[in-house]
């Protein structure tokens, strides 16, 4: 498994994003719907209505990577607030790559 969180910062975009979008598209919401620079080396999630599916979109100073993953068993724990952007810690990354929700209840 690529551990994305080796790569830099992680933003989690919360809500449900259409997966049709290219890397253009998202980096246009990173910048205008959250004003957030996609080109800072930072990796955002994006995730669509199905939730067994996100896409990663990161800058490596060249380029941008655009990142699917699809899982074959069992949906992300994916939050739902449409509104928020939130950076993830390394924990919280490889919670939600293994299926559980990034916010546990003790």
């Amino acid at each position: 498994m690529i551990n994305l969180a080796e790569l830099g910062r992680v933003f989690i975009v919360c809500g449900k994003t259409d997966m049709r979008r290219g890397i253009d598209s998202l980096a246009y919401i990173v910048k205008k719907s959250f004003n957030l620079d996609p080109f800072s080396g930072c990796i955002f999630l994006f995730c669509g209505s199905r939730r067994d599916r996100f896409k990663a979109l990161y800058w490596d100073g060249q380029g941008f990577w655009l990142l699917y993953k699809r899982f074959e068993n069992g949906k992300l724990a994916w939050p739902n607030n449409e509104d928020e952007v939130r950076e993830l810690s390394d924990e919280q990354v490889m919670r939600l790559m293994q299926g559980f929700t990034i916010d546990p209840k003790i």
